[in-house]
C-alpha cells in the first residue's frame, strides 16, 4: 500500500436544489459532488500540492476508445508528451479489488502508461509496468 497525506484543500463548493456540486480547477467547471469525485478531486490535490506534479499536464475524465467500447479514465498525467500515470478513483467505501485492477489494466491497453494506480481515498496501490513485467510500488513516483 502507498502511504498518502492529502495536503490541506478547501474545495470551492455549493448547492443547487438537492445536488451538491465542486469547482475542478483543473477542468475549470462545477461537476457533481459524489464520493468518488471526492475522492478524485483530493487525490488531485497530493498529485499537485505534494507531489508536485504540473497540473497543466494532468487530464481529468477524458473519453478513450478501448476497442470499439468509450470509456473514461480519472486521471492521467503526462510526461515528455506521452502518458505517464493514469489513476482510478473509487469512492472511499469501494474495496480495491481484482476488478479495479482489471479495469485499469484494460485501460493502460490503450494508453500505455508506465504508472498505473488506484484509490479509494483511504487506501493507494499502485504499480509500474515495464518490459511487459509489473512491479508493486512503495509510494508515487516523482515526477522530476
Amino acid at each position: 500500500m502507498i502511504p498518502i497525506q492529502y495536503p490541506q484543500y478547501a474545495p470551492r463548493l455549493k448547492q443547487e436544489g438537492e445536488r451538491d456540486w465542486i469547482f475542478d480547477p483543473l477542468r475549470r467547471k462545477w461537476v457533481r459532488l459524489t464520493p468518488e469525485e471526492w475522492v478524485r478531486q483530493h487525490f488531485m490535490q497530493y498529485l499537485i500540492q505534494t507531489m508536485q506534479y504540473p497540473a497543466s499536464l494532468i487530464a481529468v475524465e477524458k473519453e478513450i476508445l478501448l476497442g470499439e467500447r468509450k470509456k473514461r479514465f480519472d486521471i492521467l498525467v503526462y510526461k515528455d508528451q506521452q502518458p505517464w500515470l493514469m489513476v482510478e478513483c473509487k469512492e472511499m467505501n469501494t474495496p480495491l479489488t481484482e476488478q479495479v485492477v482489471s479495469q485499469v489494466l484494460q485501460y493502460n491497453i490503450s494508453l500505455q502508461v508506465q504508472y498505473l494506480i488506484i484509490t479509494n481515498g483511504k487506501e493507494t496501490r499502485g504499480v509500474r509496468v515495464q518490459a511487459g513485467s509489473i512491479e508493486a510500488l512503495a509510494q508515487l513516483p516523482a515526477y522530476g
